[in-house]
């Protein structure tokens, strides 16, 4: 089981805007904030629920080439919200709600890339 993971971001404020917005959707808050002074190495800000980040940015580049990251949600609804948020914050379409059946008949997912050009995505693998 994976307990966290991050990407590298070039502007860690133009990408916190734009997580804070694109992940409250689907229940993820800006839990937790360390300056390159504490880390020795990066500014760093955590995302999660339930008081745990498991999501983290941190300054000082991009991964290149940029990563993919996935995130479950339970509904479709949440899948669609999520969409619509990250556009609003900035982010560019890299597949609009819907099935993927070639994964499996209820996978329903949608894609964003972040500021940085990670493709960010928010999938339900539950029937309609």
């Amino acid at each position: 089981m994976i307990d966290h993971t991050g990407v590298g971001v070039t502007d860690i404020e133009k990408s916190k805007a734009f997580y804070t917005a694109a992940l409250a959707p689907i229940g993820y808050a800006l839990l937790m904030e360390f300056p390159a002074a504490v880390t020795r190495s990066a500014d760093v800000a955590g995302y999660g629920e339930g008081g745990k980040p498991d999501f983290w940015i941190s300054n000082g580049g991009a991964n290149t080439p940029p990563i993919h990251v996935a995130f479950r949600v339970a509904t479709r609804a949440a899948v669609d919200a999520f969409y619509a948020a990250g556009l609003a914050a900035g982010g560019t379409d890299n597949g609009a709600p819907g099935i993927r059946a070639h994964y499996h008949p209820d996978y329903y997912g949608a894609f964003v890339r972040d500021p940085d050009g990670h493709n960010i995505e928010a999938v339900c693998h539950a029937p309609a």
